[in-house]
């Protein structure tokens, strides 16, 4: 009950109940990419999760129930990007700005608005897997879920987390926080600029790799083409694909590969 004193206080909280076995089994078994980390990263997982289940809340739209083992899942797969960064809960830190996760069956339908170059409003319906609002709840749809595949990179919980991460500086750009040192560099806004650089380039050739599928027949890139859409979505994307299949994911992204590392698994990828 004093969890919150311990946040003021600076100190690492610690879980107040670990996950049961069998529930953490069953979230391993549907994210076999799990299960081929170390047993170290596994425990200290296990142990993220839990303090994510204690403050964050689910909610099941369109009579969907949220079940145990489903929030466990969402959780373990929520917590991998932020697994390396700090002890006891200070990862979950990133995730400060919402509580509430909304799960539906399904895809949503959300109504959207464009103007074009004459002024004239457009309306229109875009299907989605999810979504991370800033500053608010994130959306998964469940069936997005369980579709999660290591064999095509897809992972819609922690392409949506990974949003979290873009929006931490209140910009969804494709790049989070960065600090100074960071991959050697002096300054933040110098690691700023090395990252989008970097993100940047490849983007691009990922961009002209699905327009070539689309249009001319060429063979489509391994990543999902969303990607293609903004330079946020390409990092979200990417993300899941770094995670879920990192071998894969450093053969079609080399220059990406070291740096996600030096991000995702600061103090380790030195």
């Amino acid at each position: 009950m004093w969890h919150w004193l311990d946040r003021l206080r600076g100190r690492e909280r610690r879980p107040r109940t670990t996950i049961p076995e069998a529930l953490w089994q069953q979230a391993l078994a549907s994210c076999p990419f799990l299960t081929r980390r170390p047993q170290t990263e596994l425990a200290r997982l296990r142990e993220l999760s839990a303090l994510f289940l204690e403050d964050k809340e689910f909610h099941g739209a369109q009579g969907l129930t949220i079940t145990d083992s489903m929030a466990v899942t969402i959780a373990a797969q929520a917590c991998l990007p932020v697994l390396h960064f700090g002890a006891g809960d200070q990862p979950l830190r990133w995730y400060a700005d919402f509580v509430g996760i909304v799960v539906h069956p399904d895809e949503v339908l959300a109504r959207r608005e464009v103007v074009d170059d004459d002024g004239v409003v457009h309306e229109y319906e875009e299907p989605l897997a999810g979504e991370a609002m800033p500053e608010g709840p994130v959306m998964l749809s469940w069936q997005d879920v369980t579709a999660a595949s290591s064999d095509t990179g897809y992972n819609v919980v922690i392409h949506e987390f990974v949003h979290k991460l873009d929006l931490r500086d209140g910009r969804s750009d494709g790049c989070p926080p960065l600090p100074a040192g960071f991959l050697g560099k002096s300054s933040a806004r110098e690691a700023r600029g090395h990252w989008q650089a970097t993100l940047q380039s490849a983007f691009e050739e990922f961009r002209e790799a699905v327009i070539k599928a689309e249009r001319f027949g060429t063979p489509p890139p391994w990543l999902d083409p969303y990607g293609a859409e903004a330079i946020d979505e390409f990092f979200a994307v990417a993300s899941e694909a770094y995670f879920v299949n990192c071998e894969r994911f450093g053969r079609e992204f080399p220059a990406l590969l070291p740096l996600f590392d030096a991000f995702f698994r600061p103090g380790l990828s030195a």
